[in-house]
């Protein structure tokens, strides 16, 4: 067999046609040529998504959050447009085909509602905004940092370095804490219960020292000192300090509450151990039998009793 007769061989099976949509015959070439396009293009939206948030985007001195969110509608948005080229590319009239995507649509909408939902979810992440890359929220049980933003799904890195995958419906459709959102300083709110023989000046000069000897604590908000109740054995006292990332909450508020002890201790103010009075009754008195009586068998019952 010569070579002509090879290249027609392999000419005429990559002709072939596989089948027919909207009029135009599919054949093994055009499937080539669509995906070898396709897949060009998506290596291409990579790299410039990339290149556009790495270098173009930062030029223009925009938050983290907006140089994410710009650079992933792009990538969408590209990677829509490498889809419809490449249909038109190879001869397939991609506005045909949207009563066949229509068609598709309904089935995928009852097979797959939950990705179809966290797709929708993480547009109206990326629009809205009402989380962003670098805050740190909690969603249920999960305290952490938003990391990444993606199409079905948000990385969170937990406090403990750990990535947990939220589905976007979650920051959607159920209670979210956001505790960066707007503005970053949060309270620290700490209580602490007080002997009743500590002096309440010294209690209160106490608490504030604490707050002010703190180098994290904001001056402004400034701090808040309260004798809040008086609990069954003691004072309880508050102190509710702001500080200016919620990233550092508990550390700042262990040192406070080392820092606490340590001032008690100095100005002689004791934290009180929980107290409670027991009453004991005295035994009722158990009337004796004289040994006559005792010692007598038992015997019938008295018939005139």
């Amino acid at each position: 067999m010569q070579i002509d007769d090879i290249l027609q061989m392999i000419k005429g099976l990559m002709q072939f046609r596989l089948f027919t949509l909207n009029q135009t015959p599919v054949t093994i070439m055009s499937l080539v040529i669509f995906f070898a396009t396709f897949t060009f293009l998506m290596i291409l939206s990579g790299y410039l998504t990339r290149l556009l948030r790495s270098r173009v985007l930062p030029r223009l001195h925009l938050e983290e959050s907006i140089i994410y969110n710009a650079s992933r509608v792009f990538y969408y948005a590209f990677l829509v447009a490498s889809a419809a080229f490449s249909f038109q590319f190879i001869g397939i009239d991609f506005s045909g085909l949207v009563v066949v995507f229509g068609f598709l649509s309904v089935g995928i909408g009852f097979g797959l509602q939950n990705i179809t939902s966290n797709f929708i979810s993480g547009l109206i992440l990326l629009f809205e905004r009402p989380i962003k890359i670098g805050d740190r929220v909690t969603v249920g049980a999960t305290e952490g940092d938003v990391v990444e933003i993606k199409m079905r799904s948000t990385i969170i890195r937990s406090l403990s370095n750990i990535s947990i995958i939220v589905p976007n419906s979650e920051f959607v459709s159920a209670q979210v804490i956001n505790w960066s959102h707007g503005d970053k300083k949060v309270r620290v709110d700490i209580t602490v219960g007080v002997s009743y023989a500590s002096n309440l000046d010294t209690v209160l000069n106490a608490l504030n020292d604490v707050a002010n000897e703190n180098k994290d604590v904001l001056k402004s908000p400034a701090p808040v000192v309260r004798l809040r109740e008086f609990g069954d054995s003691s004072w309880n006292m508050f102190l509710g300090v702001w500080i200016r990332d919620p990233e550092d909450y508990y550390r700042i508020r262990s040192d406070i509450n080392c820092a606490i002890v340590r001032k008690f201790r100095e100005t002689g103010v004791e934290i009180p151990f929980p107290q409670r009075d027991l009453h004991i009754r005295s035994p009722l008195p158990v009337p004796l039998q004289s040994q006559d009586d005792s010692n007598k068998p038992p015997g019938p019952k008295d018939s005139n009793a």
